[in-house]
């Protein structure tokens, strides 16, 4: 016995540690009851977990409506669900799943039955309904097989009308073949209602029993009266210890094992203890060794987390070997084993808590947290949260030591109000923490709104709850009270935990990509977002949330719903995801071929090959999807009336849409426009550089890329200079002044249009003389150069060798400015003659433009008559 109580207590310590991940808490357990217990009431529920299990009395005692022990009693390993019959086989057995929905219903009608009776016929039912859900798909592929036989067939005639008598004989045999066929699969379905139902109703019960439970009222601990057996329960249980350690020593027996296992245990807690004190210490400088040994600045924070990890876990085993070398000495009783094996839980509770604040808050570069708080902040959040640590792990040794079966009543409120009210003032302080420091910093860079918005609702949620929950405590409500207070703060070390999380992610990923930027990249956001989403299971479950709960909510999912005459299951979309992505690599890989091997080899353009790559790849993809949802067993037909109403909004919403698609699939056959060629749509003009379904890119010459809808190069006016011949015309329009050599200007003109390297000489380009101004003679070079896209060089270069011959000529441009004065210039040396030598210069006035001065006529009127005759001249 002694040996046996040695392995379980091993176990049980090992079980604790490896239980307190997902809730911070010791997960309930079965336990020996003490040799002598007085008789108690039952204590309110332990904090984020089930209340330990009294070990039920032995015999067949009946329980309900005829249910004996062994038929509800659960087993002391935990385990909930049992087969229903002997084995599982292929066929259901409907008498034995008769009996054992009968038994559940006479169970769950009595209204008695233990909790623990509840849960092992839940397990039974819970198997059944999998046998059930199984046994709905027989005969599938004979039943669809015989459905579209007497399809076959053809419509049953109407009535007054015949057909032949072989078609009937043959209608009516397969119709019995198929009811024969059908009728296990309706009775496994109906089968499988009922154990949904059995199912809910227990569900349903325990529910009910649990938040009776939660809201019993205890005898206010605020009452003195109730403080003397709370002294009294500490006393009873510090006696208890000493008593049992008196009486194991006593035993001669226990004392001959003692100094057999005195080595052993003395070696493991001269390592505990060393693991315990300097086991962080050394993990650190550890951690201080990889962050200076390392290759590179971006892994630095990987390997100082990995290395972090034996700050927790070292001294965790640390304690586990305190706790099994006292185990070993076969000294503790009954008592002191619970609190030895509860010993390691808290351990694991004050030393990730240390963890969690050095890794949120961190000491020497607090702004490199994941919070990035000031330095003065950092300080009182880590001695915030390693003090909620030391009060849950206080908590735990609270519950091992005062058990249901030394407390009374009137003491266990009590005895549970200090953990609570110190929690309370650790959240408080820690919410209100939160709030000050991220509402000052609310001008942060979007990207950490979102974040530091949530942050601050868990602070005042926090606030909430460290005010509620005290008070509740005060008034009574004990398991209320815990319900509320050791959740939240189990909550707020599973956020730091995914905190850290999502951290760790960004700096992988930044070490991996080499850019301090890549740690708020996509991947990082998208790991964060699913660590968030599959962390809401264990939030739910540290708030009250039965695990079974969990699993029937999963059940439903994957269940999916009925379209029709089709099941719709997630299955059925991983399956069709997995199809689809298998015919669309397919799809990508011929087009590859197409583009790299086959088409090279044939005749087509550049534009037709991309034809055939890009309509290869639509009907890829169409066929692509249409083989994953047959094979996926979808019936599309269930989805008639939704294509119509899409049909409708086609119609009305999206007919641009649909006349672009079909404009880019004429583009892509008749291919009037292809990739490269120089177009002019509208007042857009450049290089067309792709052609999609809906639109077409272009770039322009200043290198900007302008969408434009298929549907405007199907429907207006398009100008393509490259389509067919890169050969393009280019017309550079020449003026000179008026009195010049005409057949000079003409000859030069020629001379330099045929000279350009990439004219063409037959038909060799020609100058015209296109008409005459007042002061100028136009004319224009036209010529066919090889390549239209150097037609702006090509009009460059032809301007500069026309100003070079004309100035050698003497041949002057219009607009060129002649030698001697202009007549503006003029008019103003008459005007400063005139105001020289006064009215007689007027003799002086050129005959033209200016008037001779008229009689009783002012000379400034003259004067501006003039001047405004030769502006305009």
């Amino acid at each position: 016995m002694r040996s046996a109580a040695r392995v379980r207590g091993w176990l049980a310590s090992l079980v604790l540690v490896s239980g307190l991940v997902a809730g911070g808490v010791a997960p309930a357990q079965e336990t020996p009851a003490p040799p002598a217990a007085p008789a108690a009431p039952a204590s309110p529920a332990a904090p984020a977990s089930a209340t330990p299990a009294t070990p039920a009395p032995a015999g067949p005692a009946k329980l309900g409506a005829g249910l004996t022990k062994a038929q509800t009693a659960g087993s002391g390993s935990g385990t909930k669900t049992l087969s229903a019959s002997s084995e599982i086989q292929d066929v259901v057995d409907y008498a034995a799943w008769e009996a054992m929905a009968q038994r559940a219903e006479r169970a769950i009608g009595a209204g008695n039955t233990s909790d623990n009776g509840l849960e092992l016929l839940r397990g039974q039912l819970v198997d059944w309904r999998s046998r059930l859900q199984t046994a709905q798909n027989a005969n599938a592929g004979r039943i669809t097989s015989l459905r579209s036989q007497i399809d076959a067939l053809g419509p049953a005639p109407a009535e007054g009308a015949t057909e032949a008598d072989e078609i009937v004989a043959r209608r009516v045999e397969l119709s019995e073949q198929l009811s024969r066929l059908e009728a296990p699969r309706r009775a496994a379905e109906e089968a499988y209602r009922r154990a949904n139902g059995l199912i809910a109703e227990i569900d349903s019960a325990l529910r009910t029993r649990k938040t009776a439970q939660m809201l019993r009222l205890w005898p206010t601990p605020a009452n003195p009266a109730n403080w003397g057996d709370a002294v009294v329960a500490v006393g009873n249980s510090v006696a208890a210890l000493g008593n049992e350690a008196r009486s194991n020593w006593a035993n001669p027996a226990r004392q001959a094992e003692f100094y057999e296992m005195l080595p052993a245990s003395g070696i493991m807690l001269v390592v505990a203890l060393i693991a315990v004190l300097r086991g962080r210490r050394w993990i650190e400088r550890f951690s201080n060794w990889l962050n200076s040994t390392a290759d590179s600045t971006h892994w630095r924070r990987v390997w100082s987390f990995v290395a972090s990890l034996g700050q927790v876990l070292v001294p965790t085993l640390g304690v586990l070997l305190i706790a099994l070398a006292l185990l070993l000495t076969d000294m503790p009783g009954w008592l002191g084993q619970q609190v030895l094996e509860a010993l390691p839980a808290a351990g694991f509770v004050v030393f990730l808590s240390l963890w969690l604040a050095g890794r949120i808050f961190p000491r020497g570069d607090c702004a490199s947290g994941p919070l990035a708080l000031p330095p003065e902040v950092c300080a009182e959040a880590r001695f915030l949260i390693t003090a909620m640590g030391l009060v849950r792990g206080a908590d735990l040794l609270r519950e091992a030591m005062f058990p249901a079966q030394l407390v009374s009543e009137a003491a266990t409120p009590v005895l549970a109000l200090p953990s609570i009210g110190l929690l309370a003032l650790l959240l408080w302080r820690f919410g209100h923490l939160l709030n000050r420091h991220l509402g000052q910093h609310s001008g942060r860079e979007e990207a950490g709104s979102f974040r530091d918005t949530m942050i601050r609702l868990a602070g005042k949620l926090l606030i909430v709850i460290a005010l509620v929950a005290p008070a509740m405590a005060v008034i009574g409500y004990v398991n209320l009270a815990q319900a509320l207070i050791f959740p939240a703060a189990a909550s707020l070390t599973l956020i730091g935990i995914l905190m850290v999380l999502v951290q760790l992610i960004g700096d992988i990923w930044r070490a991996v990509v080499g850019e301090d930027e890549a740690a708020q990249g996509l991947l990082p956001v998208l790991s964060g977002f699913l660590l968030t989403l599959a962390s809401l299971p264990l939030f739910a479950i540290l708030w009250g949330a039965r695990a079974e709960d969990l699993g029937e909510l999963w059940n439903r999912f994957t269940e999916g719903f009925m379209l029709g005459e089709t099941r719709i299951s997630p299955s059925s979309f991983v399956y069709l995801a997995v199809l689809f992505l298998i015919g669309f690599g397919a799809t990508r890989l011929f087009q590859g071929a197409l583009r790299s091997s086959i088409l090279p080899k044939t005749k087509l353009d550049q534009g037709g090959r991309n034809a055939i790559v890009s309509g290869a790849g639509y009907i890829g993809i169409f066929l692509s999807v249409l083989i994953a949802v047959s094979t996926a067993g979808i019936n599309l037909s269930g989805l008639a009336i939704v294509a119509s109403a899409l049909s409708v909004g086609i119609g009305f919403g999206l007919q641009n849409i649909v006349q672009n698609f079909v404009s880019g699939i004429i583009l892509l056959i008749e291919r009037p426009v292809s990739e490269g060629d120089w177009i002019e749509v509208g007042n857009v003009s450049g290089i067309v550089q792709s052609i999609s379904v809906r639109s077409t890119r272009i770039q322009t010459f200043d290198r900007s890329d302008i969408i434009v809808p298929n549907g405007d190069l199907v429907s207006q006016r398009v100008t393509n200079w490259t389509r067919f011949s890169l050969t393009g015309r280019v017309i550079v329009p020449v003026s000179i002044k008026f009195g010049q050599d005409t057949r000079e200007a003409t000859r030069i003109l020629q001379e330099i249009a045929e000279a350009q390297p990439l004219a063409l000489l037959n038909p060799k380009p020609s100058v015209l003389l296109m008409g005459m101004a007042v002061d100028s003679v136009n004319f224009e070079i036209r010529m066919l150069i090889r390549d239209v896209n150097f037609s702006a060089q090509v009009r460059s270069e032809v301007n500069h060798q026309i100003l070079e011959r004309f100035a050698e000529a003497e041949i002057v441009l219009t607009g060129t400015p002649a030698s001697g004065p202009s007549r503006v210039e003029e008019v103003i040396m008459l005007l400063e003659a005139l105001r020289a030598e006064g009215a007689t210069a007027l003799e002086r006035l050129p005959e033209g433009p200016v008037k001779p001065l008229q009689k009783d006529q002012p000379l400034s009127e003259t004067v501006d008559d003039a001047l405004d005759t030769e502006t305009e001249r």
